[in-house]
């Protein structure tokens, strides 16, 4: 059971669009900030497998400028 958290950065302009990407997304929970655009993101996935397949669908997202990992933990 991986939990990982990030910051999320939008693409100039998109910080809704990003927000509500992230939020319609299985295993994601997101917090954005209230003074700045960045959003804080933790997934909470079922497996090592689901966690991969999470990480290239973020990577794809066209509102997200980037992604950086801050805390990672596997149950495992």
């Amino acid at each position: 059971m991986p939990i990982l958290s990030y910051l999320a950065l939008p693409r100039d302009g998109s910080m809704d669009r990003l927000c509500a990407d992230l939020s319609a997304m299985e295993y994601c929970e997101i917090i954005p900030a209230d003074n700045q655009e960045v959003v804080v993101l933790v997934t909470d996935t079922p497996d090592e497998q689901t966690e991969k397949i999470l990480q290239e669908t973020l990577k794809k997202l066209p509102s997200l400028h980037s992604l950086s990992m801050t805390f990672g933990h596997n149950a495992e």
